[in-house]
């Protein structure tokens, strides 16, 4: 499942947590992230693909 750039499938923020915390995630369309208030971090997503690796993401 891809994210479009402009909008997220609710569905799947659903499905997906924080690979650290395990909480939910905020959705960033214009940075095209997903973040996790409660870890500090903000995962890329890549040609519409969550990379949900803690090395790759960015700290908030």
């Amino acid at each position: 499942m891809a994210i479009s750039p402009k909008r997220a499938d609710p569905k799947l923020l659903e499905i997906l947590v924080c690979p650290v915390t395990k909480a939910p995630l905020e959705y960033d369309a214009d940075k095209q992230e997903l973040i996790s208030r409660q870890a500090g971090l903000a995962f890329p997503i890549r040609e519409g693909i969550p990379v949900m690796l803690v090395d790759e993401a960015r700290k908030l």
